[in-house]
């Protein structure tokens, strides 16, 4: 028996190190995640070609680009427009199997190819919520077609409000406090304003960066907002966008409405400057997916940005 006794010491020792590898992880599932909380901002109508114009400095964006990883060439779907770009990012496939296809769809304009026990196409909300199905996840927009793509079921805090003519909107409040209050796994923010600037003014126009401008300062502000909350050093955040625009539209197939950036940074995220590889909007829901560690289903087609991670 005492031979035994430094094996099982052994056994014990290499058990020890196990439990505390995975510590950082949520009780409900033994699978280590890269961050215990991911912040998504999204700018609607926000296009890649403004980003090297002097009109457009967006400080905090910049700094997390610096820190982080991203590429300007991350292409929509056809039609390059709101509801189903949204869809393709949170439903990790295109419009042909989420079946979303105009601008503005509620339900799926075409079957969906398949369903979740929500009755809606698979979605990255409802994988976290099956591996964690304590975790707190929230969606908060301006633009009330987020909530017809969204899946309600999986989602424990919901808040659409458009914003007003003069383009004014408590979402920025409303967010922060839910970042202070709720620690959130999973926090998804989305402004219309630039968008509706585009449309009313224009994109590429003094008022259309002013705007990108003011954004930026929100962005400053949640990222405060995770180190009041004491979640800075376990977050990653990402911001990106569904579309462009040209001129007070768009849609169609120009680079300045197809072409989005994606920027990722925080925990677990490699300092690498801009990555070159092809990126697609339904690659968004996989590279979140990585994030906490979870098997995508087979429906999606998109792949995960692996080479942003550390």
């Amino acid at each position: 028996m005492n031979r035994l006794k430094p094996f099982t010491l052994l056994i014990a020792f290499f058990a020890l190190i196990a439990f505390n590898s995975c510590s950082n992880t949520p009780s409900n599932t033994n699978k280590v995640w890269k961050a215990e909380h991911v912040i998504f901002i999204g700018l609607d109508g926000w296009g890649s070609y403004n980003m090297d114009k002097d009109e457009m400095p967006m400080p905090n964006v910049k700094q997390l680009m610096k820190e982080g990883t991203y590429t300007l060439q991350k292409r929509t779907v056809l039609p390059s427009s709101s509801a189903v770009n949204w869809a393709s990012m949170f439903m990790g496939a295109g419009p042909e199997l989420h079946g979303y296809t105009t601008w503005g769809s509620q339900t799926p304009d075409l079957p969906s190819r398949e369903l979740n026990q929500n009755g809606t196409f698979p979605n990255i909300f409802q994988l976290i919520r099956d591996a964690a199905p304590e975790a707190e996840m929230g969606m908060m927009s301006e633009w009330l077609g987020i909530k017809f793509i969204s899946d309600s079921v999986a989602l424990k805090h919901q808040y659409f409000k458009a914003s007003t003519e003069n383009g004014n909107t408590n979402l920025r409040d409303i967010a922060v406090n839910y970042i202070k209050e709720k620690k959130p796994t999973f926090a998804g923010i989305i402004f219309d304003s630039p968008d509706d600037v585009g449309h009313q003014v224009g994109h590429d126009t003094p008022e259309y960066y002013e705007k990108l401008a003011e954004l930026d300062v929100y962005i400053g502000e949640f990222i405060e907002a995770t180190k009041d909350a004491g979640i800075y050093d376990n977050t990653i955040f990402i911001v990106t966008s569904d579309h462009g625009g040209i001129e007070k539209g768009h849609g169609g197939k120009t680079m300045m409405e197809m072409e989005t950036p994606f920027i990722i940074a925080g925990k677990n995220i490699k300092a690498g400057g801009e990555f070159t590889e092809s990126m697609m909007q339904y690659d968004v829901a996989p590279t979140i997916a990585e994030i906490f560690n979870l098997a995508t289903p087979q429906v999606w087609v998109g792949r995960s940005m692996s080479q942003v991670f550390k």
